[in-house]
């Protein structure tokens, strides 16, 4: 080498550092693409998995509520055969999810004549059929659906089986035990069950494509294939059966964690194609199911493989490029020009560790390198700056976004919030001033004519807000209970506020309690705004203060509740001082007039539908203006009740 011409040794070295750096280029870019499709895989997995699990859990539960609706029936009052029977059948044909219904009687508990009795209707062949269960040939004492929620003494999913002698087809079925009080002592009358068939799930699941070979499956509680691409697994096999015959120990971890109600995203490999694949899995609330869905690897990443040819290949060129530019430099310019030349072209590439080599002469080029070296500190000093702060940046932003999804997963969010519930129309938004908000609503069932609600509005902003919003909320549930009134319930959750407040928040709350049989509302204010009551007549009037406090500023605060009673037709807008204080570009308040005049404006529409008009009208108002305040807003319209109606 000592030998070699300058521009030989200068081509070599600065080729040879080009190549190094287009290397590791090419290999940081190829890590950071295959990690971002690997995110992006792992989130819309999630999506994916979670909207299907949602799909088939709204279902299940609507399934849920029929046999348990119809227990409290049988449960106060015995219905004739006749009567029964056509229930059952009513049941069956209104429900397009339910395939079949019974009800099944302990012995003797029908008839003290009839050993077994258990009328049972199912769908075939696009009509309702009826069959008894009672019958010697189908001992229906001895079946899954009616022992274990006797012995267990509360409801059940069963597991799938083959129903012979009754529905006769693949099913999984949901008991529900019904008690009867026979000289003072309460025991099991009964089971009631909804059938549904699996070839319905099977149609959901199949649905789930993903590129070309991903699919979804569905596992049992006990681990045995509920769906799958590859038929002949279907109730013949379990996830750990499988996992045996393959000696996988990786696969039977996964089936332990997915029959424990775990949700994870981990790499599997097909058992349909022997593929490598990410495989996302969640459990179904109501049943105890899982579902995993299969994304193939080789599939997802193949855009990665062709961006990494299409990457060589243009490196191949410019590589090329560079060696003429490079040998021309070398042979037309003198040895420290062609040097700080190597130099210069390092830093272009993005080396900002490259020695600039001295040069003593005190001439251009000697303050030409002098110059190097100050824009390379300085250009290391910045970008390292930068890197920093965009890093802290990203950090904040991101951390404030996970808080804003907890704080909204926290909160109700399904409506019509209780769809079985005819008695009562429910509807609550809420839209944070930032990413993390201070207002809050809830509302649950004491029992099951009491209605617990309460919307409030903590003080600041920001995550002190949210986090005191949180403790407040968690409060309410667990210190509200039967028979318990409003001004106990305030009185409590101010004691706990107040005692351990170091940053001396507070929160405005307004909670009522609903009895949804004769519309009457026990209510405690702590220093939230009125709430309106909006009457089937059209008369809008604010609801009486109660002179509370907010909550979190005295200890030993005393509050009193009231009472008043929503008619038929009549309905409780609750609401946070972000509605009234909206500020327009004219620093105008939207005020509690235009508020009434809205809600006179929209009284004949659905809850929903008000709460969106009112959400428009402010945004109209409030035009280019930013959000200042959370907005929350609930209504309650009261239908009454029908005790009538079963």
């Amino acid at each position: 080498m000592k030998n070699r011409g300058l521009a030989f040794k200068l081509i070599l070295l600065i080729l040879s550092s080009v190549t190094l750096i287009f290397l590791l280029i090419f290999g940081y870019s190829y890590m950071y693409s295959k990690r971002i499709i690997v995110e992006n895989v792992e989130k819309n997995a999630t999506n994916l998995a979670r909207a299907t699990v949602n799909q088939i859990d709204i279902v299940l539960r609507s399934i849920e509520k029929v046999p348990q609706n119809l227990s409290c029936v049988l449960g106060q009052s015995l219905c004739s055969g006749n009567e029964l029977n056509n229930l059952l059948k009513y049941i069956v044909q209104n429900n397009k999810e339910i395939y079949g219904s019974a009800v099944a009687f302990s012995p003797l508990a029908y008839d003290d004549k009839k050993e077994r009795y258990a009328p049972y209707f199912y769908k075939s062949g696009g009509e309702i059929k009826y069959s008894d269960l009672g019958k010697a040939s189908y001992q229906y004492f001895f079946q899954d659906w009616y022992q274990i929620p006797k012995e267990l003494d509360r409801p059940v999913w069963t597991e799938p089986y083959f129903d012979e002698g009754g529905g006769n087809i693949i099913m999984s079925t949901y008991s529900v035990p019904f008690y009867r009080t026979v000289d003072g002592e309460k025991g099991i009358a009964g089971i009631i069950t909804s059938d549904i068939s699996l070839s319905w799930l099977q149609e959901i699941v199949a649905s789930i494509k993903i590129a070309k070979t991903g699919y979804g499956f569905l596992i049992s509680q006990n681990g045995t294939f509920v769906t799958h691409p590859k038929e002949e697994l279907v109730m013949n096999e379990t996830i750990f059966s499988q996992a045996e015959a393959r000696g996988d120990d990786g696969l039977r971890k996964i089936g332990r964690k997915m029959i424990h109600g775990e949700s994870g995203f981990v790499p599997f490999r097909s058992m349909l194609t022997g593929k490598l694949c990410w495989m996302v899995y969640a459990p179904l609330s109501s049943s105890k199911w899982s579902l995993g869905v299969l994304f193939p690897q080789d599939e997802l990443m193949a855009d990665v493989a062709r961006l990494n040819k299409t990457v060589i290949i243009l490196g191949v060129i410019g590589f090329a490029f560079l060696l003429v530019i490079i040998v021309f430099i070398a042979r037309s310019i003198t040895r420290p020009l062609s040097v700080l030349a190597g130099v210069a072209e390092d830093i272009a590439t993005g080396n900002l560790d490259v020695l600039i080599p001295e040069i003593k002469t005190g001439d251009e080029v000697g303050k030409l390198a002098q110059s190097f070296d100050y824009m390379k500190t300085s250009l290391k000093q910045y970008i390292s700056d930068l890197t920093e702060t965009t890093a802290v940046k990203e950090r904040i932003e991101s951390e404030l976004q996970i808080a804003h999804d907890i704080q909204m997963g926290i909160l109700p969010k399904i409506f019509p919030a209780f769809p079985e519930m005819s008695e009562f129309d429910l509807y609550a938004t809420i839209e944070p001033a930032r990413e993390v908000g201070g207002d809050l609503f809830d509302f649950f069932f004491l029992d099951d004519d009491h209605l617990c609600f309460n919307v409030g509005d903590v003080s600041g902003k920001g995550v002190p807000a949210s986090l005191f919003m949180a403790i407040t909320k968690t409060l309410i549930k667990t210190r509200a209970t039967k028979d318990m009134p409003p001004e106990v319930i305030l009185n409590q959750v101010n004691q706990d506020l107040s005692e351990d407040n170091p940053s001396l928040l507070f929160v405005t709350l307004f909670l009522g309690i609903l009895n949804i049989k004769d519309g009457t509302i026990e209510y405690c204010n702590g220093g939230h705004n009125p709430p309106y009551i909006i009457r089937a007549g059209g008369e809008i009037e604010a609801v009486e203060t109660t002179s509370g406090l907010a909550l979190g500023v005295m200890e030993d605060f005393s509050f009193q509740s009231k009472r008043f009673v929503l008619n038929k037709g009549d309905a409780l807008f609750i609401y946070s001082d972000g509605v009234t204080e909206a500020m327009n570009t004219e620093h105008k308040l939207f005020s509690e007039k235009r508020l009434e005049g809205e809600l006179y404006r929209l009284k004949d529409l659905p809850v929903g539908d008000i709460l969106a008009g009112v959400t428009e009208k402010i945004r109209e108002f409030a035009q280019d203006e930013p959000q200042a305040d959370d907005i929350t807003m609930m209504i309650i319209h009261y239908n009454g009740s029908d005790d009538s109606v079963i």
